[in-house]
């Protein structure tokens, strides 16, 4: 690289965006129950934007490649993702409504999505196609999920790898994909969820979680990290298989904790950590997001990551 070629140091995100509708109750309502609640916050969010929002706050030159509408939650969706100095050079506004997401939040601060794609689904080949070779050129990391259209998912990984990115996927919401997408794919990281539905193993502690990982390795991923909340992460690799400790929290609201330490994760491989240093550093982003209410709201900057996860390694 000569000294007038700008560093590949970015992340770029292909994904959604919503506007999140929340409410916070003790518990959460039976089948056909109304109960009253106790709070309603309306904010951005969308794992896309959140897992921008957060590699932004990490300090990563950060890129965003979705679609937003045209109505009344257009400019909460730009000052969101702005105010956290994402780039959105490639989010593209079309006619109708921007995507929203149904939260409820329970006392224990375990919740429920109900997620409406709406101006998501607009997310085209073409789009990505311009953004991602415009970004080759000083981004190293590509961040998705699934809750883009599911057609796109192996355009999107495979163009990003012939451009040399690294790419990372969120299997959220948890799918059957085909093989092929699998082959295009560096690092997986799904939670203890996700791992269970996609592989059909139970992951309930680190040793199952270890042989999820090595399911995903099976069908081509170059390596996997399973989350597993108060149980840390379990991260394998074809050179072996570490375990992350968990860092100790009092959770309030578990809501975009995975796009903190998606954010993280993405932002910290873009400055050439390796995997395990990544996922401490996402960890730590994760356990303070877990001690706040709402989606992008809970997401912290980086100076209080690093603290935190100093706070740790004494």
């Amino acid at each position: 690289m000569t000294s007038d070629q700008p560093a590949r140091t970015g992340v770029v995100i292909v994904g959604s965006v919503t506007a999140d509708v929340t409410t916070f109750s003790q518990r959460l309502p039976a089948r056909g129950e109304t109960i009253l609640g106790d709070q309603f916050t309306l904010l951005l969010g969308g794992k896309g934007a959140n897992q921008a929002v957060a590699a932004g706050l990490a300090g990563a030159r950060t890129s965003f490649v979705g679609c937003v509408g045209d109505d009344l939650f257009h400019d909460l969706i730009v000052d969101g993702l702005s105010g956290a100095g994402v780039d959105l050079t490639h989010l593209r506004t079309i006619p109708g409504p921007t995507g929203i997401a149904h939260i409820r939040v329970d006392a224990s601060a375990q919740n429920d999505i109900v997620m409406v794609p709406l101006a998501n689904a607009q997310l085209s080949a073409e789009q990505i196609d311009v953004a991602l070779e415009a970004l080759a050129p000083t981004t190293s990391v590509l961040l998705t999920q699934l809750e883009t259209p599911a057609s796109l998912t192996l355009h999107i990984t495979q163009r990003a790898r012939q451009l040399g990115m690294t790419v990372v996927l969120d299997p959220a919401p948890a799918a059957t994909l085909d093989a092929e997408v699998w082959r295009s794919i560096d690092i997986v990281t799904p939670n203890e969820t996700e791992a269970t539905l996609i592989s059909g193993i139970e992951v309930t502690d680190a040793a199952s979680a270890e042989e999820a990982g090595r399911w995903f390795l099976a069908q081509g991923v170059g390596s996997a990290v399973i989350t597993m909340a108060e149980k840390g992460s379990c991260v394998v690799t074809a050179e072996g298989t570490s375990f992350i400790e968990p860092i100790p929290v009092e959770p309030i609201d578990t809501t975009a904790a995975g796009d903190a330490y998606a954010g993280y994760l993405g932002a910290a491989l873009a400055e050439g950590w390796t995997l395990a240093d990544a996922t401490r550093l996402a960890s730590a982003a994760g356990a303070i997001a877990v001690t706040r209410q709402g989606a992008s709201p809970s997401l912290p900057v980086r100076s209080e990551v690093d603290a935190l996860l100093a706070a740790q390694q004494k």
